[in-house]
Formats: C-alpha cells, sequence, structure tokens
C-alpha cells in the first residue's frame, strides 16, 4: 500500500509539473476561494461576491499572508494587490481575489496564507462572582503598577466611556488610541480596514466599538488586564498602564460587514492589529504587553506558517503577546485506534449543521460514515485513504439520502506538515436543509447533525494506528468502538505558536451572588473542584507538532470586570453583580468564565513585570514563569500539558525580574495582614490587628543588601521605617515574625 501510495504522489507531481511551471503553496482557505473564483463567471460572481457599482462589479479582496522572494513589493503591484505591511520576506497583503490564482503562479511567490477571523474564546454561559480573583490586582506590590507601560488589548464589543478605563480617581482617562476595524467612518483614513481615534475627546465622542451593543467581551478583558476599578473592589491587574485597543472582527460580527468586504477580516489583519499596539508603544517610547483572547483551531496542513512566523518577526525585547488557549479541556476532543483493533470510532453531534475532524496515520486507513435510519437499515459510506490520494486535488465528495435528511461528506488527504511519514484525511458532514419544527406544523428549524439521527465515524484499518481529533462539534458517544480520552490536542491558535505566552485557565469560586442576591452556581464537570485546580474547560496540548502548551495558568472562573453599558440596554443584565453612575449613565460590572478571563490576568501580570524590566522578551517572560509558578498539582512533574509551568505568582516573578529572588531572607509571598504606604521617605506599615508576636522589619536593596532594620513589639497595630537616608529606588521590605499572618514581603519604590 505504501508503494501504491508513492507512486500516486509521484504521478499527481509529475501531473502539476506539466501543467505548469511554478504554483504557490495555499493554505486551505485560500485554495477554496481560489476554486470558487474560478467556477464563478462574470456576473454570477459579481452576485455572489460583490455589490454593482455604475455597471461595474466590485471586486472583493482578500488579505493574506505571502511570503515572496525578492522584490515583493514590485510583485503584489503587478497583480492590483497592495503591500500592506512587511517583516523580512513576509508580506501582508489585500489581494483581488480574481487575481489569486495568477498571483500564485509567479515564480517570486512561495506561499499565500490566510484563514478566517477568530472565534471568543469565552464560555458564553459564565456566571458572575462577586470578589477578585487570586490576581486580580488587589494587594499586588505598591512600586509595580503598570506606569510607563501599554497593555493592548485586540478584542471586540468596547465601552470606550467606562469608569474602569479612566484613573482610579476618575481625573485621568487612559485610552490613547483605538482602532474600530468595523467603523464605517473611513474617510480620511489611512488603514486598511476601519479607522483609528487618538486622544481623549475623539475617543470620548466616539464611545463605543462598533459592535460594543452586541457584544461586551473587550470591555471585561480590558478591564481584567488594566482596568482601575473606578471606587469598586474590582481593579484590574496594571491599573495605572496606559492603553491602546483594537477592535477587530469575529464570527458574531458578520452581519455587520458587507459582502463586498468579507474577506478583509481574517487573521492577517488581526495580525495587523497588534502591529498597531505595537507601533503605539514605540511611539510612545513604552514596552507593550497585548492580550488577545481568541482563537481558532490548530490544523496540519500547515495554515499557521507563515501567521506564526511574523508574529516572531513583531515580538522581541518589550513586544508581548499573550493569547487564550481555549475552552476544550472539558469535551471528549481526541481517540486513538490501536493497531490491533480492527476499527474505533464515536457517534458524533454537530454544533449546528456541520462537523468537522481529523485522521492522521502512518499506515493506510480508512474512513466510514454511517447514518442510522429510522429503523431502516444503516446507510454507509467508505473513504479510503488511496481513494482520496488518488482524486482531483486529493479530495472526495459524497453524500447520504435519508427519508428524513440529505447529509454532504467531503473528505480531503495530505501528508502532515510536522511529519510527512502520516497521512492526514480530514472531514467535513454537513446538511443545507431544514427540518420541519415539531412544535409547528408547517414551519421548519436548523438542524443540528446528529441528534434526530445517530451518526457515527469510525477509522477502520488492521496494523494501522489512528488518531482521531475533534474540530467542531462533539463526540457523543464510543458506541462500543473504544475510549475517549478529553480534551488533548485542544489548544487554539495563535495561542499555539512558540513565541506567544499561551494561557489556561484555574478554578478559585465555585459559585457567586448576583445583584439581586441570589447564589449561581456553575457545574463542577466544567469548572472543575476549585481551590486553584486547572478549570476542566481549559484547554490541553499538546500542540500539533507535539510542543508543551499551555505555558501558564491564571484565574478564569467567575472573574469580575466590567462590562458594556450599550450591551446591557438591550441584554438581560443576568451577570451583572453592581452598577457605577458616571455622567447621568449607568455602568454595569460582572464576571465571565473562560481562558477569555485569564488570559488578561497574565498580560496584566506582565506589564507590571515590564515596569520592571522594559526589555523583557517572550523567552525572558517564559523564564520568569517557569521558576516562580505555583505548581497546581505537587504530584505532577512541570511543565506539563495541561498546567504548563503552574499558575503564575505576580509576586514571585516581579522578585525574580528584580534578582531578589536570590535573597534567603526575603519571603516569595506577601503578608496577610499588612498594609504599606509611602510618604515623603516614610514607610507606613499598618496590621489589620495587633501584632501576636513580636516583629523584625528588614529593608534590602535590589543587589541583596540588608540596608537597615527595626524591631516592632508584639502588639503593635502600625509602626514607621524612615528610608529618608536611602538613595531613591526599588526595595524589598521584610516583615520576619512568629506571627504567620505579618509575615513576607512586599516591594516599595522610595
Amino acid at each position: 500500500m505504501k508503494k501504491t501510495l508513492s507512486l500516486v504522489f509521484c504521478l499527481l507531481v509529475a501531473i502539476l509539473a506539466t501543467a505548469q511551471t511554478h504554483q504557490a503553496e495555499l493554505s486551505a482557505w485560500v485554495e477554496e476561494i481560489c476554486q470558487q473564483e474560478n467556477s464563478q463567471q462574470g456576473g454570477q460572481r459579481a452576485a455572489v461576491r460583490g455589490v454593482m457599482h455604475s455597471g461595474d462589479r466590485a471586486i472583493p479582496e482578500l488579505c493574506a499572508f505571502v511570503r515572496i522572494e525578492g522584490d515583493g513589493g514590485a510583485v503584489l503591484a503587478a497583480q492590483g494587490a497592495r503591500m500592506l505591511d512587511r517583516q523580512g520576506d513576509i508580506y501582508i497583503a489585500s489581494i483581488p481575489i480574481d487575481r489569486l490564482s495568477t498571483l500564485a503562479t509567479q515564480p517570486q511567490v512561495l506561499r499565500i496564507e490566510a484563514n478566517r477571523s477568530h472565534q471568543l474564546l469565552m464560555d458564553t454561559t459564565a456566571l458572575v462572582v462577586n470578589a477578585l480573583p487570586v490576581y486580580a490586582g488587589e494587594g499586588l506590590p505598591q512600586a509595580y503598577t503598570g506606569q510607563g507601560v501599554v497593555v493592548g488589548v485586540q478584542d471586540v464589543g468596547f465601552d470606550l466611556c467606562h469608569p474602569n478605563f479612566f484613573s482610579a480617581d476618575g481625573t485621568r482617562y487612559r485610552i490613547g488610541a483605538f482602532w474600530d476595524m468595523l467603523s464605517v467612518d473611513t474617510i480620511g483614513s489611512t488603514l486598511y480596514v476601519g479607522a483609528d481615534y487618538v486622544g481623549e475627546e475623539a475617543l470620548r465622542a466616539l464611545g463605543r466599538s462598533r459592535d460594543a451593543d452586541i457584544m461586551t467581551h473587550g470591555t471585561h478583558t480590558l478591564g481584567t488586564a488594566a482596568g482601575s476599578g473606578a471606587d469598586t473592589p474590582y481593579r484590574g491587574m496594571a491599573w495605572e498602564s496606559d492603553i491602546c485597543i483594537v477592535a477587530n472582527a469575529v464570527d458574531k460580527d458578520a452581519p455587520l460587514i458587507s459582502k463586498a468586504d468579507y474577506y478583509k477580516y481574517t487573521y492577517a489583519t488581526d495580525a495587523l492589529g497588534f502591529k498597531y499596539m505595537f507601533d503605539y508603544a514605540d511611539a510612545q517610547g513604552k514596552p507593550c504587553v497585548v492580550s488577545f483572547s481568541e482563537g481558532s483551531g490548530q490544523d496540519f496542513r500547515g495554515d499557521d506558517v507563515l501567521y506564526y512566523s511574523y508574529l516572531e518577526a513583531l515580538a522581541g525585547p518589550g513586544h508581548i503577546l499573550v493569547a487564550s488557549a481555549g475552552n476544550t479541556g472539558h469535551y471528549d476532543n481526541y481517540f486513538v485506534k490501536t493497531a490491533d483493533q480492527q476499527s474505533a470510532g464515536a457517534r458524533v453531534l454537530g454544533d449546528g449543521s456541520s462537523l468537522t475532524f481529523t485522521t492522521k496515520s502512518a499506515q493506510p486507513y480508512s474512513l466510514r460514515v454511517t447514518v442510522y435510519n429510522d429503523g431502516a437499515d444503516p446507510q454507509i459510506k467508505t473513504f479510503s485513504l488511496e481513494d482520496v490520494m488518488s482524486a482531483e486535488k486529493q479530495q472526495l465528495e459524497d453524500s447520504i439520502i435519508t427519508t428524513f435528511l440529505p447529509y454532504r461528506i467531503m473528505v480531503k488527504g495530505y501528508p502532515s506538515c510536522y511529519n510527512s511519514e502520516e497521512m492526514v484525511l480530514e472531514g467535513r458532514i454537513s446538511t443545507h436543509e431544514r427540518m420541519p419544527d415539531p412544535a409547528n406544523p408547517g414551519d421548519s428549524i436548523d438542524v443540528k447533525i446528529g441528534t434526530q439521527q445517530h451518526i457515527t465515524i469510525e477509522v477502520v484499518g488492521q496494523g494501522a494506528e489512528v488518531a482521531y481529533i475533534r474540530g467542531s462539534g462533539y463526540l457523543a458517544g464510543d458506541y462500543g468502538f473504544g475510549g475517549f480520552q478529553k480534551g488533548l490536542y485542544g489548544i487554539h491558535s495563535p495561542g499555539s505558536a512558540p513565541c506567544v505566552i499561551c494561557v489556561g485557565a484555574t478554578t478559585h469560586r465555585t459559585s457567586f451572588t448576583d445583584w439581586e442576591g441570589n447564589v449561581q452556581t456553575y457545574p463542577e464537570s466544567t469548572i472543575g473542584e476549585g481551590r486553584g485546580a486547572r478549570a476542566n474547560y481549559s484547554s490541553i496540548g499538546p500542540t500539533f507538532d507535539e510542543r508543551i502548551k499551555p505555558d501558564v495558568l491564571a484565574p478564569g472562573t467567575f472573574v469580575l470586570s466590567s462590562f458594556s453599558s450599550y450591551y446591557f440596554e438591550k441584554e438581560d443584565p443576568a451577570d451583572v453583580t453592581l452598577y457605577t453612575e458616571r455622567d447621568g449613565r449607568q455602568y454595569p460590572w460582572g464576571s465571565s468564565t473562560g481562558t477569555s478571563m485569564s488570559t488578561p490576568v497574565v498580560a496584566g501580570a506582565v506589564a507590571l513585570w515590564l515596569q520592571a524590566n522594559p526589555r523583557l522578551t517572550p523567552d525572558d517572560v517564559k523564564g520568569v514563569i517557569e521558576r516562580t509558578s505555583r505548581h497546581v498539582d505537587p504530584s505532577a512533574t512541570y511543565p506539563n500539558i495541561t498546567d504548563g509551568y503552574g499558575e503564575i505568582d505576580v509576586y514571585r516573578g516581579l522578585l525574580d525580574v528584580l534578582s531578589f529572588t536570590g535573597i534567603q531572607e526575603i519571603d516569595t509571598y506577601q503578608p496577610r495582614h499588612a498594609r504599606f504606604a509611602m510618604t515623603d521617605g516614610q514607610l507606613t506599615i499598618a496590621f489589620d490587628r495587633p501584632l501576636s508576636h513580636e516583629a523584625r522589619v528588614s529593608v534590602f536593596s535590589t543587589s541583596g543588601v540588608k540596608m537597615l532594620t527595626t524591631a516592632v513589639n508584639a502588639g503593635a497595630e502600625r509602626t514607621q521605617v524612615s528610608l529618608s537616608s536611602l538613595p531613591r529606588g526599588v526595595y524589598a521590605i521584610q516583615i520576619t515574625s512568629d506571627d504567620s499572618a505579618a509575615r513576607g514581603s512586599t516591594l516599595v519604590r522610595y
């Protein structure tokens, strides 16, 4: 069989070589667009793809990565494409889709890559919490609040006037610049899509992103990373940082995008958003960390090759990108058919009218799709690896017609981009029909595949070890074929990129009280047992090329932050715990759950570290995370594919960045019942209750020198230490006592 497959590949290569002298590698979606465009002609294409203007059709443009040898600008210009940015030999370009195929044949063009925009990585049924997560900002070292650092957030649903984005006293507006990719106010804009707004007057006059009345995700994540709290207990991580934000487009924004602009919103456009925020920070002379709580699935085609290379070029000293791991950890996601099994499989369900999956093996195998047909004989379609690879474009399509619904099955084959000895079959099952509404005869409703008729997918082949990875949809039961493994290979892109800090989630709170006093909870099967363990929903690795991800965990369950006031004008405010009023408008606060929420926690922590060392690189940040994170499972080996290096410890990380961790006398935790304030060189330490034992306060420099020490008597409720004789700088304050609630260290700046 292997010899047969090799002959098929050789024949295909010979045919392609005869047909044309050069064909750039195309990512799957770009290839699909080319096929669709080539099959549409004249007015047909205009009707489907765009709109008509004065008798001329508007040609849609695709935002894509292009790898080009030599003068890429000239190559793109010759095909009517616009160069939007360049990093080395990788270009981001806007390409008329009717010139895609021609561009791909140019000898200098090596690859064209694009994919649809990302999805939000938030559990939309998430509930509310009435307290801060462990690292949401309360009690962080006074010396580090994000001053001098830009926190960037690319997301959707921003309420630009929420009090959370002013300083804590409400006097300083903290958002410096905002690119709304969906803005229709494009006259005079030099940006590829939408428009940007710079300065307090323009931003407050705008008031919101275009989609702030249908989504609130960005208002929440930005608040978690950088919100001031605005006289509430819900302060974010880097509450005195500067802010730059980008509102991109996700699947839920589709109603706001015209057909002519559909292909402009891709992950290449998202990459331009990251660059916008880094460029803004560079212009301010400040380091920047960007939080991105979105993502999409990985693949074995290599459709993220140029994306990851571009991100690698953007990242570097003072440029840190943090992204979500995903929320698929509690799903049955993966199974393996062993070599001694004839077959293994699962009953499957779709998210809606379609589902997708991927299988791979180094040995020949087949896919078998079975639809159980209302008591009649099951209908079966089988797709062998050999047949798929021998087909035109290595793709087969077939259908199953039942008394209930027609189903379309598409299977595509290719060698894995990570291991050429492994062959991949990627499948999709869909239906375009609607089903009769049982509650309303004569009406129809959307179909959710697999709910009305059981559908199974099997991998078949004696001697072949075959892995199955869920794409969209769900594994609903093993049908006696074998067991599933939850979550494996669930990390989302771009969190899976080597240069990106990938964040999973922990659970500390398992219930909350809403604004009406009702206690709400969430199934333990989803959020886990709490007490700081990894949340069950948090996606786990490895990546498709077998690297360990996520890198780190942070609280993501019932995280409280700001919500868009525009969104809750229309939606039931069931997730709101508090309202605050400003300028006659009610602004809501509430919580959500998911790795979308844990990601800005880590981004805000990194902002504090960047304040201490503005030249930190992604590798530096990963080193801090490796050395200082809390191991959530003491019995496990770290790093691992569920927890990464563990849960982020912001304070221990700061000590590490400032080289305090080498001082043996300094504790790596803060005192639970001591508060610190610095005024004119006088450090005041106030205790929440009288000390039960004598204490000693020591002051250490960053070089580890003990600068001074003083005793505090038992029973004391406060003490003062004068630092006026010391050079100005950052110091570690260590309290040593048999009163464990007072013992610990913190950092102050004098």
